[in-house]
C-alpha cells in the first residue's frame, strides 16, 4: 500500500498493530487489499475463543470489535439481528427483557480460560458451533442461525439466508460457516432465532451412582415421555490430585442433601408441568428408593450455569478436550482411557465427554483419538498446557470430510488468507 493510500484508507496502520474497521464496507476494502497482496489475515472479535483451534502465524490480524450493535429485534418473529462483534451479554439482557433466549445455552469460556466470566461476541458464538447442556432437545448454534452477511477471502460481502425460519431460497451457506472458526468468512451480521425462556426449572439430582447406573438413567431419562432439557452425570472418580475439577466445591448448594456424584436431570416449564413430569420421571426411573435431591428454580440455574460454563475447569493448567460419541459408547470409552490421569464429566445423556488431562503427551491423545473414531465419535482439543502446548490434529477429521474442506476453503478464500490453518493444516 503506497503512501497516499495508506493517507486515504483510514482503518490503515503500521504492520505490528491491528487493524479495526468500522463497518462492513471498510472490511471488505482491507480483505481485498490483503487479498492482492497475499498477505495472511487473523480475525478477532473479543478473543475469548481465541485460544480454540491452531496457533496462527499470520501477517496482520484484523480485529473486529467495532462491528458491533443489534440491528433489529423483533420479539414476536422470535428472531434477532445483530452485528457480528455484538457482546452476547448485551444479547442475551435484551432477550431476557422479553422472557426470551438463546435456547442452544452459550458457554461461557471465560472461566477456563481466565478464571473469570468473557461470554464473548455473536461472531465467536457461530463461528465456533460449541452449544451447552440442552443441545441434545433444541439443536445446536447451527439449528438456530437464520441468516448471515460477511466478507469472503476476496473481499467481497456476501450473505445467505433471511430472518424467518422457513427461508429456502439458495444453498444454506450458514451452515458451513457456523464452526468453521473464521476459515471461510470474515462475518459481519447474524440473523438468529430466539425462542421463550421457560417459566420456571427444576433439576432431580441421584447422588452416588456409579457411571454404569448413570448412564442408564440418563438415557432412560432421555428416552422418557417427561421433556427432558438437561442431563449430566457428575463423578467424583477417577481421583486424581493434580486436576482442578471438584464437584462438591463447585456445587455448594442447600437443596443438594448428600456427597458424592450428581446425575442431574433437567425438566422445564410451569411449574404444574413441571411437578407433574419430575413425579413421574422418578416413578419410571424407579429411584424412589434412591439418595435424591430436588434443587428448585433459583438453584437449579445456578447449577447448570456452573455446568455449561465449565467453572470446574477454572484456571485448570491442565489440557481440556471434549468427545463426541453414540450414548451407548461412553462407559466403555472411560474404562478405555483409564490408564491416563484425568477427571471428566457426561453430558448430551453421555452423548458428550469433558475431559480434564494431568500430564498429557501426544502419543496419549492420540491413542485416546483413535480409540473415540473407532467407537464412532470424534475428539476436539479445547486448551492446551504447558506440558502439551500443541497437538497436530485439533480437531477431528477423516479423508474424505478434509478434501470436502479443502475445496470449500477453496471457493470461499481461494488464497487461504483467513484464518490459515487454524482447524486443519492446508485449510
Amino acid at each position: 500500500m503506497s503512501i497516499e493510500e495508506k493517507q486515504n484508507f483510514q482503518t490503515y496502520q503500521d504492520s505490528d498493530i491491528a487493524e479495526y474497521p468500522k463497518n462492513e464496507k471498510e472490511l471488505s476494502s482491507l480483505i481485498k487489499h490483503f487479498y492482492k497482496s497475499g498477505i495472511p489475515i487473523e480475525l478477532v472479535g473479543s478473543g475469548s475463543k481465541k485460544k480454540i483451534g491452531k496457533p496462527l502465524q499470520c501477517g496482520k490480524t484484523i480485529n473486529l470489535s467495532k462491528i458491533s450493535g443489534i440491528v433489529e429485534y423483533l420479539p414476536e418473529e422470535l428472531y434477532i439481528k445483530v452485528k457480528a462483534s455484538t457482546p452476547l451479554k448485551e444479547i442475551k439482557e435484551e432477550l431476557k427483557k422479553n422472557k426470551q433466549q438463546l435456547a442452544f445455552e452459550p458457554i461461557d469460556f471465560g472461566y477456563l480460560f481466565s478464571g473469570k466470566s468473557n461470554l464473548g461476541t455473536a461472531g465467536g458464538l457461530v463461528s465456533c458451533n460449541i452449544p451447552g447442556p440442552r443441545r441434545f432437545k433444541v439443536g445446536s448454534v447451527r439449528d438456530h442461525i437464520l441468516g448471515f452477511r460477511g466478507v469472503n477471502g476476496k473481499g467481497e460481502i456476501i450473505k445467505s439466508g433471511g430472518v424467518v425460519v422457513k427461508n429456502v431460497t439458495g444453498y444454506d451457506l450458514s451452515k458451513l460457516v457456523c464452526g468453521s472458526y473464521g476459515t471461510l468468512v470474515a462475518l459481519t451480521e447474524i440473523n438468529l432465532k430466539v425462542l421463550p425462556a421457560p417459566e420456571e426449572s427444576k433439576t432431580l439430582v441421584v447422588h452416588n451412582l456409579k457411571l454404569e447406573n448413570a448412564a442408564y438413567l440418563l438415557n432412560q431419562s432421555i428416552s422418557s415421555s417427561n421433556d427432558i432439557s438437561g442431563a449430566i452425570f457428575l463423578p467424583t472418580e477417577p481421583e486424581c490430585s493434580n486436576c482442578v475439577m471438584n464437584i462438591e466445591k463447585t456445587f455448594k448448594l442447600n437443596d443438594l442433601k448428600y456427597k458424592g456424584s450428581f446425575t442431574a436431570i433437567r425438566v422445564e416449564g410451569s411449574k404444574n408441568s413441571i411437578n407433574e413430569r419430575l413425579q413421574n420421571l422418578i416413578k419410571e426411573l424407579k429411584i424412589i428408593d434412591f439418595d435424591i435431591s430436588i434443587l428448585e428454580t433459583y438453584q437449579s440455574e445456578i447449577f447448570w450455569n456452573k455446568v455449561k460454563n465449565l467453572e470446574f475447569f477454572s484456571s485448570t493448567k491442565n489440557n481440556i478436550f471434549r468427545i463426541v460419541v453414540p450414548p451407548s459408547e461412553c462407559v466403555k470409552l472411560v474404562y478405555q482411557i483409564s490408564d491416563n490421569k484425568f477427571k471428566y464429566y457426561l453430558d448430551w445423556g453421555g452423548a458428550l465427554m469433558w475431559v480434564e488431562a494431568y500430564e498429557l503427551t501426544e502419543e496419549k491423545f492420540e491413542s485416546i483419538r483413535k480409540k473415540v473414531v473407532k467407537l464412532g465419535g470424534y475428539v476436539s482439543m479445547i486448551k492446551n498446557s504447558d506440558y502439551l502446548p500443541f497437538v497436530e490434529e485439533v480437531f477431528t477429521i477423516n479423508r474424505a470430510r478434509f478434501d470436502i474442506s479443502q475445496n470449500i476453503k477453496k471457493s470461499f478464500d481461494p488464497k487461504k488468507i483467513l484464518n490459515p490453518g487454524k482447524m486443519y493444516t492446508g485449510i
